[in-house]
């Protein structure tokens, strides 16, 4: 496989972004439908955010979307996912423990994470997986850490990554959660936990946006990344990648969105929200906004106007459907 980073694309995307992102307001995570309230502890709000984070792969597969109705209300995917952890949290603030997370069964993921929906129980794939992770947390924590999920930070000293493997994101490299080589549960969990106000970030510039599917697929579609012939027919054929092109291909694409933070001088946590936001609600799978009316979703978060999409000029699939591909396929992981 072929990728390479388009600098002059990055370039581009940049400039308009660097005009754009600085308008939206920014979330700090403080909504108690989906996270901690703001009077938690630094403990509680560390904890909770390593367990949710930590089981953050992969919700939805084909045909078995996850998603359902919770009080009244409905949620897909990741809403659904922290709403039900946010109720958790509420209703048994012990679960979020290094002990309980220790003992933690398929039937306590399966009770927990399960709801009714159109005559049938949409629950996330892989519970046996998700029972690994937590449990090798919750063991983990308690060998390493004494139980504290904070102490994880206090010992970082606020370094994300320091030269003997003593910052955060290196601590996390423990876990078999947070084990990604590209690192993106990892940068994620950093994310939150900094807006959160809990890490104070002393190495800013060791930031990175953590690389999902709907960041690869952005970028794919915007060229920032470049890709062989062979590649992107297999990208639209839906064919299988392998762990190697998988990881090859975010790591590309996470270089590619730091020289567009760069350009834009903005945050890649903050760049991050805007792309993330974008990819589920403007640039989607299908259906993209620029092959269709923008949508009320899509203003709602900045990514287009009455005149349409705000990437538009930058973007190679606009005007070369060959490119409007969907996001590669590698699907048993839980890296992302």
């Amino acid at each position: 496989m072929m990728v390479e980073v388009s600098k002059e694309r990055a370039i581009l995307v940049g400039e308009i972004l660097k005009k754009h992102i600085p308008m939206l307001p920014v979330d700090y995570f403080v909504d108690t439908e989906f996270y901690p309230p703001k009077n938690a502890s630094k403990e509680e709000i560390t904890m909770y955010f390593l367990v949710m984070v930590a089981m953050d792969h992969r919700l939805s597969r084909a045909k078995r979307p996850y998603e359902g109705y919770v009080d009244g209300k409905f949620y897909h995917g990741a809403d659904l996912l922290y709403r039900l952890g946010s109720k958790k949290l509420a209703e048994d603030p012990e679960f979020f423990t290094a002990d309980r997370l220790s003992k933690i069964s398929k039937e306590d993921i399966l009770g927990w994470l399960s709801i009714s929906y159109k005559n049938r129980i949409a629950r996330p794939p892989d519970p046996e997986v998700r029972v690994q992770l937590l449990r090798d947390l919750g063991q983990k924590l308690s060998l390493l850490y004494d139980g504290s999920a904070y102490k994880l930070i206090v010992e970082s000293k606020g370094y994300l990554k320091e030269k003997y493997a003593e910052g955060f994101i290196d601590r996390l490299k423990i876990f078999k959660a947070f084990q990604d080589p590209v690192e993106k549960k990892a940068y994620l969990l950093a994310k939150f936990l900094e807006r959160r106000g809990v890490l104070r970030v002393n190495d800013p510039q060791h930031k990175e946006v953590p690389v999902d599917n709907h960041l690869v697929r952005i970028a794919l579609r915007l060229g920032l990344i470049k890709v062989d012939k062979e590649t992107l027919e297999k990208i639209a054929a839906g064919i299988n990648f392998s762990w190697e092109d998988d990881i090859l291909l975010r790591l590309t694409t996470r270089e590619a969105y730091r020289l567009v933070s760069l350009r834009a001088s903005v945050d890649p946590f903050i760049l991050d929200d805007f792309l993330w936001a974008f990819g589920r609600k403007c640039c989607k799978r299908e259906a993209p906004v620029c092959r269709k009316a923008c949508s009320e979703a899509c203003k709602r978060i900045g990514g287009c106007s009455e005149e349409g999409c705000i990437l538009r000029k930058a973007c190679s699939a606009y005007t070369n459907p060959l490119l409007m591909v969907p996001e590669h396929n590698y699907v048993d992981t839980w890296y992302y």
